[in-house]
């Protein structure tokens, strides 16, 4: 088992992750501020502010090592194999099936369960 000793953070990683916090902060102020204005307008500048943020924290150790694992989860994803139309609507079936079948069972239980208690106290 390979262990990566964990790095300390740069104190620029920290002053770049807290303006991009101050960032986001304005952005959503901002959005808000000019509610007047076109909606369109408001949300293409909140996805500005977005992009901007995501490209400063992409700098950063952290923003590396998240792209990294996002880059790594992508290829893991193009080697699963998924299941055809086919196995898929049978196997939903068979589900559909098998909870049917113990709803019954969990009715029955209470009905037989619900008529025992009934003669206990009456």
């Amino acid at each position: 088992m390979v262990t990566k000793a964990e790095q300390p953070t740069s104190g620029l990683d920290t002053v770049k992750l807290y303006t991009t916090l101050l960032i986001l902060i304005a952005g959503v102020v901002g959005f808000y501020y000019f509610e007047d204005e076109s909606q369109l307008l408001r949300v293409m500048g909140m996805l500005a502010v977005a992009g901007i943020a995501f490209f400063i924290v992409s700098t950063t150790d952290i923003g590396r090592r998240g792209l990294g694992f996002a880059r790594d989860a992508r290829v893991e994803v193009r080697k699963v194999v998924w299941p055809t139309r086919q196995e898929t609507l049978q196997t939903t079936i068979a589900v559909l099936i098998m909870v049917f079948l113990v709803a019954i069972m969990l009715w029955l239980i209470d009905l037989a369960l619900g008529s025992g208690i009934r003669s206990l106290l009456t």
